[in-house]
């Protein structure tokens, strides 16, 4: 059986008369008249044209058609309706019947597009209609300039408050979308560009006006406005690519070109919300600054300028004299609650962008350290909080309170200074019995561990342990006293034994002479306690103790008191030991002098004269002693002379049987004292200078001056910053002592000396 080719030659005329049949059916399909069209013998006739190799006049045919259509009666028809009013209504309707007559032809010829068109054309039938559509109608002069002058007035107009059909503009941008083809370059030329550049024109103007008219809360919810507008408008009938492009020109014009003036905004810029506490502006302003470049940079430059300003009037208010500026726990209270102002500020408007954060931080640390005495009145704050008698506070409050205190002790450069102003109140507090609570004492110490090691903190934990075996050393002693039959002449006795590298020591302070019965008493403890350690010392620390004294003040004189005998007052007064060595003099004479108190009981005369302040300087009767001066005082001097004498008050009155002596509040230390501190501060410093110095030397063996100096203010930073001048004089004298050597070649160069 033989196969016979299928002839490839076909009759002209028939082929003329295939492709007239087609261009009848194609025109009427454009004409929407295709109910009586059968579609099947369509493609059949179209399948034998491109069979017989006639797809070339088949394309050709199709391209003269379309293209006759366009030109003679789409084009003219949107023309037309450019006139009335009616353009964009035509121009979706021409467009939708040019769509929807392509699918049909592209369904007729589809063996033209799967045979000739793949290997011979560069565009199939349906991406050939629209391409022609582009050409002939869209890119007409009169239908392209008409279609973009409306487009932007229908824009133009909803930005004025109006409302307009959305529909049409969706679907004229959905098809100059479809008309690129899969690329975007129509969309772009014909709508995108010259939208965004006359969006970028309108917002220029109007970000203008918003600032003559407005303030900056106003001015950043209309930008909001704004940006969710146009974000809203170009999710509705615009490409989504459109979005971004927008919401950057609408950031561009209203926030990053007036960065400055709005942030600075006299009266309703970031330092007027800061002042005022406008949380929720602050956030609106942080949400839009976000959205550009620096803009997050920009607000937090104004934040950190204002608190820097703010922080540094609040630490300089105390540095004119210790009487004209705040005490400690209200220096204090102010840093804490000003934290928590720009806490709660970071928390609700800045979400705790790390920027924010760190420059609160920074800031902090530079103002709580231009003021020297920061270390001091923070003890002294943390030293108010934990005194008994502060009832105020929930143990929520109190162990809150801590937990602040810690935040601004990590802005401390000066570390070690607190850490001696720490021990000094803390020893006070343990002697005294003054702790609120010693799980609220350790619960600190565990705090200041956590932040600078267990080395910061182990004389602070030493100072407890003894508190602890005093507490059964006392014991025990009274244990001997009941056994033995001892007696101490009517005197109980408490006594802390303290380890001397524990506790804060004053080895300039003067002695003070204590009364015999008292000092009786000491003794036998003595005698007690050195027996049970052997090698011991015990010195007396006056300046420390406290006394409880039987006190009986009479109305007038004693013999009238015999008579009288209702009438005598009998109180307990708790003094500091040294109030009690003053006072216990009485018992032998009714007036002493100021300078008889400094020879019998041998105290400083500074320390005397604080100590008489408490006895003499309150209410008439309320005073235990009567001051008489016996010379010229002018008002406000509280100075003694050594002429001046001093009674027992007769007059003292008190509801309390027991009556405590308030020692004279101070604000902190003295500038003598503070000076004294000063100088202890800095030899120990000295000591940890040159103990890193070694530590680094000893590992490195040989290093540069300027590593040596860098490593060492690294290793210390913890607890101060060295100065690099003294680091140089200590590296002199370890020098000096054959800790180190110059090396030969170069005298920069230091080597260890084993």
């Amino acid at each position: 059986m033989r196969i016979k080719a299928f002839p490839i030659m076909m009759d002209p005329k028939y082929v003329d008369d295939i492709l007239k049949l087609l261009r009848n059916a194609i025109r009427e399909i454009q004409k929407k008249n295709n109910s009586g069209l059968s579609f099947e013998e369509l493609y059949r006739n179209a399948y034998t044209l491109v069979l017989h190799k006639q797809g070339k006049k088949l394309y050709a045919m199709l391209k003269e058609v379309i293209t006759t259509h366009l030109v003679e009666e789409v084009q003219q028809e949107v023309l037309a309706a450019s006139l009335h009013g009616t353009f964009l209504e035509v121009l979706n309707s021409a467009w939708s019947d040019h769509q929807t007559a392509m699918v049909m032809i592209r369904d007729i010829l589809m063996y033209m597009d799967r045979v000739y068109v793949s290997a011979h054309e560069p565009m199939n039938v349906y991406d050939l209609g629209l391409t022609l559509f582009r050409d002939e109608v869209l890119h007409h002069a009169g239908i392209r300039d008409r279609l973009k002058r409306d487009l932007l007035e229908v824009i133009a107009c909803e930005r004025r408050g109006e409302i307009r059909e959305r529909g049409y503009v969706k679907n004229v941008c959905k098809m100059l979308m479809a008309l690129g083809i899969g690329k975007r370059e129509v969309y772009e030329e014909d709508f995108e560009e010259p939208f965004l550049e006359e969006s970028r024109e309108f917002y220029k103007s109007e970000s203008q006006k918003f600032l003559a008219n407005n303030s900056a809360s106003v001015y950043i919810r209309k930008v909001q406005g704004r940006i969710d507008e146009e974000a809203e408008r170009a999710r509705h009938y615009l490409d989504p690519s459109t979005e971004p492009k927008i919401t950057k020109v609408v950031e561009d014009e209203l926030i990053k070109n007036h960065m400055a003036t709005i942030v600075e905004m006299e009266n309703s810029g970031v330092v007027h919300m800061l002042r005022t506490s406008k949380v929720e502006d602050l956030g609106c302003m942080f949400k839009l600054f976000a959205r550009v470049t620096n803009g997050l940079e920009c607000v937090q430059k104004a934040m950190s300028g204002f608190l820097r300003d703010t922080g540094k009037s609040m630490v300089a208010e105390d540095t004119s004299g210790e009487g004209s500026g705040r005490n400690a726990v209200t220096y204090v209270q102010s840093l804490l609650d000003l934290r928590d102002q720009y806490n709660m500020f970071l928390e609700q408007s800045f979400g705790n962008h790390q920027l924010f954060k760190n420059a609160i931080s920074s800031d902090f640390e530079f103002f709580v350290n231009l003021n020297e005495k920061s270390p001091e009145y923070l003890s002294l704050f943390i030293d108010d909080i934990l005194k008994k008698g502060d009832k105020e506070h929930s143990e929520q409050e109190v162990e809150t309170t801590l937990d602040k205190c810690i935040m601004l002790f990590r802005f401390l450069q000066d570390k070690d200074v607190f850490e001696r102003y720490y021990k000094q109140h803390l020893a006070k507090r343990l002697l005294l019995n003054k702790s609120v609570s010693d799980d609220f004492e350790k619960s600190m110490i565990s705090k200041l561990k956590t932040e600078c090691g267990c080395q910061f903190t182990s004389k602070l934990e030493g100072m407890f342990k003894d508190i602890s075996l005093s507490n059964s050393a006392m014991d025990k002693f009274k244990e001997h006293l009941h056994t033995s039959s001892i007696g101490l002449d009517g005197v109980d006795l408490s006594v802390r034994v303290l380890t001397m590298g524990y506790w804060p020591t004053q080895t300039n302070t003067s002695s003070c002479i204590i009364p015999p019965v008292a000092q009786k008493a000491f003794e036998v403890f003595k005698t007690f306690y050195l027996r049970q350690h052997s090698g011991r010392q015990l010195t007396l620390q006056t300046h420390m103790g406290t006394a409880d004294l039987n006190a009986v003040f009479y109305p007038q004189n004693k013999d009238e008191a015999a008579a009288s005998g209702p009438q005598v007052k009998r109180h307990i007064l708790i003094v500091t030991t040294q109030q009690m060595a003053v006072l216990m003099l009485f018992n032998r004479k009714p007036i002493f002098t100021f300078q008889e108190f400094i020879d019998e009981t041998g105290i400083a005369q500074k320390d005397l004269s604080r100590a008489l302040q408490s006895l003499t300087l309150s209410k008439a009767q309320q005073k235990v002693l009567v001051w008489k001066h016996k010379s010229s005082k002018e008002a406000g001097n509280i100075d003694f002379a050594p002429a001046d004498q001093f009674t027992v008050n007769d007059q003292f009155t008190s509801k309390l049987h027991r009556v405590k002596i308030q020692a004279v509040s101070t604000k902190g230390e003295t500038d003598p004292e503070r000076k004294e501190t000063k100088q202890k501060v800095d030899d120990d410093r000295k000591h940890e200078i040159e103990a890193a110095l070694v530590r680094i030397m000893k590992a490195r063996k040989k290093l540069s001056h300027n590593v040596l100096v860098a490593e060492c203010v690294d290793q210390l930073k913890s607890r101060f910053a060295p100065n690099p001048i003294v680091i140089k004089k200590r590296v002199e004298s370890l020098i000096e002592r054959d800790y180190l050597a110059r090396a030969p070649e170069d005298r920069k160069v230091y080597t260890y000396v084993a």
